[in-house]
């Protein structure tokens, strides 16, 4: 089973493209390491304090992979300068 995940994000204390790539790769770094799932900054990356990220995860069962995609979210939510405004969620 594949499922992805295509999360929109605001990063409002972001006042330059490198500030914004520091918290987007915090975030890809630790997705990676405590989840082993695949992240990507998908989209808008000239726009400072907006980006687009991907999650994927490959694993035996749909349970599997679900949680793992909810860990992920969940992560995400507790970084303070980042805020999740859309999130869509696809079986492959």
């Amino acid at each position: 089973m594949i499922l992805s995940a295509e999360v929109e994000c605001m990063i409002y204390d972001a006042q330059s493209l490198k500030e914004k790539r520091s918290v987007i790769k915090r975030i890809q770094t630790r997705l990676s390491n405590q989840y082993n799932v695949a992240v990507s900054e998908l989209d808008f990356q000239d726009l400072w304090q907006r980006t687009c990220i991907g999650i994927v995860t490959v694993a035996s069962s749909k349970v599997i992979c679900e949680q793992t995609i909810q860990q992920a979210l969940a992560l995400i939510d507790s970084f303070p300068e980042i805020e999740r405004t859309n999130t869509v969620i696809e079986w492959l």
